[in-house]
């Protein structure tokens, strides 16, 4: 999730656009809440309650706008982006894939393997909801969060290496690791089992992995993280899971996104981006692991 400097109009553009709808959402929100909350009027109401309720309702109505007005994550968020000259790492649309599912599930539970300069955009796009990010870099966190310190985020250690992926992914065929159940009491060697214990009590609305590092052979690689998301997608008391694999270019996530997410859940795939709905696995535990 490090940012990089291509195409920063383009980003900014869509950042700002997705911004603007989801401002303009909070507000029809907003009003048709407040309408709903107004005190209905009778033909049997006198006529001093009349002028009482008149007077309430004239007050109601002058606060519409302080209580419809963008909220303050918002507005950093606009600012920071229409200002940096620091893009996301995803292009513009590999962004909207999961903008689109946001707009439709926010405020939502939304979990982010990784922190980056794109890390204000997801948590203001949630507004309202819990976006948690976890992060291997302890340094790199407190650079964000010197920045931006109402982000939720995590330090966590992988004990796995890109080049013991092929290994990893025999293990990940095993009963102990298609069997539905919680990651943190799994015997797979696939689960990360030391996350913060936020992350196992919350049931996640979306889960994106685009961490830990994976671009050569030492780095701890994304195959834990993708495995995780997708038995913590199956293991949810009901309903579903949107699931995000970025960098799905390279052969790591390419393949443990397929393998573990499944293509059979797959619903999108745009450029480096990879989008999967889980459906919980509890309501039926017969269920193939892949359909």
């Amino acid at each position: 999730m490090r940012p990089k400097t291509q195409n920063p109009f383009n980003l900014k553009l869509l950042i700002f656009g997705v911004f603007i709808a989801f401002f303009l959402l909070f507000v029809l929100r907003s009003r048709f809440t407040s309408s709903d909350q107004n005190p209905t009027l009778t033909s049997e109401t006198s006529p001093l309650k009349d002028t009482k309720v008149t007077k309430k309702a004239e007050k109601a109505t002058n606060c519409v706008p302080s209580c419809t007005k963008i909220p303050p994550s918002l507005v950093q968020a606009i600012i920071h982006y229409t200002t940096s000259s620091i893009t996301p790492q995803q292009t513009m649309k590999e962004i909207s894939v999961t903008a689109k599912v946001l707009e439709k599930k926010s405020p939502c539970n939304f979990l982010i393997f990784g922190l980056g300069h794109d890390s204000l955009m997801w948590s203001a796009l949630n507004h309202g909801g819990r976006t948690i990010f976890l992060e291997e870099d302890e340094a790199w966190i407190k650079q964000i969060k010197t920045r931006f310190p109402m982000l939720e985020s995590y330090h966590v250690t992988y004990d796995s290496k890109v080049n013991e992926a092929n290994a990893l992914i025999e293990v990940g065929k095993g009963i102990e690791c298609t069997s539905t159940g919680e990651v943190k009491h799994s015997m797979c060697q696939l689960a990360l089992k030391s996350l913060p214990s936020e992350v196992y009590d919350i049931k996640w609305d979306l889960i994106m992995v685009d961490a830990p590092t994976g671009y050569y052979e030492e780095a701890p690689g994304r195959m834990t993280a993708i495995y995780t998301a997708g038995m913590m997608a199956r293991n949810r008391e009901d309903g579903e899971t949107d699931v995000f694999v970025h960098d799905v270019n390279r052969e790591v996530e390419d393949r443990f996104s397929r393998e573990f997410l499944c293509d059979g859940y797959m619903r999108k795939q745009e450029g480096r981006l990879r989008h999967f709905r889980i459906p919980s696995h509890r309501e039926g535990l017969e269920k193939p692991f892949c359909p």
